[in-house]
């Protein structure tokens, strides 16, 4: 698979997500992505809660970057845009662009590489069904 419908999610920056310069700290992205992410699953009907409980399947993050490239602050209405770029039996890969609502600037672009886990912690196959949701 090479690219799946694009997600947006829309943020707005916390004070208490800013560091003493009034920027917002780099690793706030890290949670951004996350929860852009999450609703990327949503809006497939894929919820991390049933993914763990029905199916006994976790999505451990095996690799994370984050190229920053502006400045956020205090109040910025953000835009994350969230695309599923490799599905595999065993593995995913999101990329993500963090963009100011205002002015169209991007802020950050990352990656995050995910492997599926069972119950025993070993990697596993995601189901058939699973991936269908995914590619939809």
């Amino acid at each position: 698979m090479n690219a799946s419908k694009t997600t947006i999610t829309h943020l707005r920056v916390r004070y208490a997500e800013t560091d003493q310069m009034g920027v917002v700290y780099h690793a706030n992205y890290l949670i951004w992505f996350e929860v852009a992410r999450v609703e990327w699953c949503r809006q497939r009907g894929i919820n991390y809660r049933d993914l763990e409980q029905q199916h006994g399947l976790f999505m451990a993050v095996a690799e994370a970057r984050c190229r920053y490239r502006h400045p956020a602050y205090y109040d910025d209405q953000i835009i994350i845009s969230t695309q599923l770029t490799r599905l595999r039996s065993r593995s995913l890969t999101f990329a993500y662009k963090a963009i100011r609502a205002t002015d169209g600037t991007l802020l950050a672009e990352g990656e995050t590489v995910h492997i599926f886990l069972n119950r025993q912690r070993r990697p596993t196959a995601m189901p058939p069904e699973l991936i269908a949701q995914m590619q939809a």
